[in-house]
């Protein structure tokens, strides 16, 4: 193979079929590999990489309002998944059973965790007896698995990463006010450093969470219109407790049943991230979440002096960012390519005509802007272009979402828009499950929230808008991973 031919593959464009250029992306990014068992996923260095950047970010979040790490089983007894009436029978058609260890047959078998609220449950009751000992604010890190009957890499796998946070609280109001926390934590965390923009809020009752009394979310917009439920906070109420007598004399001596919650992201927001961002060169990734932030290319590095001054351009810039120096005999035109296709954010490219003029070329990640760049004063000309990139991401982002986001009064125009537009549609529901059957039955389309006052969505009627019945529910509607 000649040497400047340039080796990464196209990626087929996402106008054409976008199901098979998310397929090239992660494949050829080398964020994943198949493995020999349908639907399991071989995080390579790369995915994994900016899962380690997703843990370290949340987990600080996590902390620094009070949560701690601990680490529960894989495997689950039956008998133990079964106190919960509603949760079991939500996950029993994803779980996967253990039935023998070596060659005899268990007595009781183990469901390998699709969660783990159960066995926090348990050992909360064993260790909550009074007020003094609440709250609990557990959070851990693990993989679980669900027994998916179609998969595709980060976005629906058997087994997948994810933290699950589980909490425990002396009353309703401060379980709620945890739910929300939670939920507040994750937008922060998604439009801060994934530059993904969410709508927080509640699920309908038929979109809770198996066991829930309510369940939030944010809901993100795919660059292809689809939803994608990008995080979920869960308000337990007492009913965990009362199955599992989770009791605690409170501060009159009287035996209470604490309040829980539940809530957690996993590596679907990885998807989330590609599904978001990316384009037909590859992967891009905002700065504040890549795990390598500059690219440093030198040009003919043959040519005296060139490799000293890229060792002293890194020396610069490394003690503030994450970057790479590939001195490596692949052509420029390789390396450029390489690294669009794998998202680094920021590319610097340094030869003997940039070194004679004291400056260098950036080149952007996400608008392919080509800059030059003082040596001089480098490190915060660098800052502020990776802060624009991180941006332009979001605003880039925000604007395509914000333009396909439609309303609807009656069904036909409903119906309409879900057909022909992709993106979100704002409608009126009564309430009644059976119109969210008949929407999803006629369109495909799920509510994905009744979204927050806050957030800024005005109503669109008072008539539902399936049966035209009065209703007060403003509901986010769309199609989703």
């Amino acid at each position: 193979m000649a040497k400047n031919k340039k080796l990464v593959e196209s990626i087929t464009s996402r106008d054409e079929d976008f199901a098979q250029w998310y397929t090239d992306v992660v494949v050829k990014a080398e964020l994943i590999d198949y493995s020999s068992v349908r639907g399991c996923m071989v995080l390579r260095p790369a995915g994994y990489a900016i899962w380690e950047r997703i843990q370290k970010v949340l987990d600080g979040m996590f902390k620094k309002t009070g949560h701690v790490n601990v680490a529960m089983p894989m495997f689950i007894p039956e008998s133990l998944l079964q106190k919960e009436k509603d949760h079991v029978e939500g996950f029993a058609p994803e779980v996967a059973w253990v039935t023998h260890g070596g060659d005899e047959e268990l007595t009781e078998r183990l469901c390998v965790r699709p969660t783990s609220e159960t066995l926090f449950c348990e050992h909360y009751a064993k260790i909550i007896h009074s007020y003094r000992d609440l709250p609990k604010l557990y959070n851990q890190w693990c993989s679980v698995v669900r027994w998916e009957k179609s998969t595709r890499p980060f976005l629906r796998t058997m087994e997948f990463y994810w933290q699950e946070g589980h909490t425990a609280h002396e009353n309703a109001e401060e379980a709620m006010e945890e739910t929300l926390r939670m939920l507040d934590i994750y937008t922060e965390f998604c439009e801060d450093y994934l530059a993904i923009p969410v709508i927080r809020g509640e699920k309908t009752p038929k979109e809770k969470f198996a066991g829930a009394e309510r369940t939030f979310t944010i809901e993100a917009q795919m660059h292809d219109g689809k939803a994608l439920q990008s995080a979920t906070s869960h308000y337990f109420g007492d009913g965990f407790a009362k199955a599992f007598d989770i009791q605690y004399s409170d501060r009159d001596n009287q035996l209470q049943y604490v309040h829980q919650t539940s809530w957690g992201m996993s590596t679907r927001i990885i998807g989330a991230l590609i599904m978001v961002h990316s384009d037909d060169s590859g992967l891009v990734l905002p700065p504040k979440i890549a795990p390598t932030q500059i690219a440093l290319i030198p040009i003919a590095s043959h040519k005296e002096g060139v490799l000293e001054a890229a060792e002293a351009l890194k020396d610069k810039l490394e003690d503030r960012f994450t970057l790479i120096l590939d001195d490596s005999d692949k052509s420029p035109g390789w390396k450029f390519s390489e690294y669009e296709m794998k998202g680094i954010p920021l590319r610097l490219e340094l030869g003997p005509r940039d070194i004679k003029s004291g400056s260098c070329v950036a080149v952007r990640r996400d608008t392919g802007e080509k800059i030059s760049l003082p040596l001089e004063g480098i490190e915060k000309a660098v800052a502020e272009l990776l802060e624009d990139i991180q941006n332009n991401l979001y605003r880039q982002a925000k604007e395509l979402r914000d333009a396909r986001i439609y309303d609807a009064e009656d069904y036909e125009s409903f119906k309409k828009l879900i057909a022909e537009k992709p993106g979100f549609v704002r409608a009126m529901w009564c309430g009644d499950e059976a119109c969210e059957e008949k929407i999803k039955e006629d369109t495909t389309a799920t509510s994905r929230c009744i979204p927050f006052a806050a957030e800024g969505h005005e109503a669109t009627g008072d008539r539902c808008v399936c049966c035209g019945k009065k209703a007060d529910k403003l509901v986010i509607w769309g199609k989703a991973y």
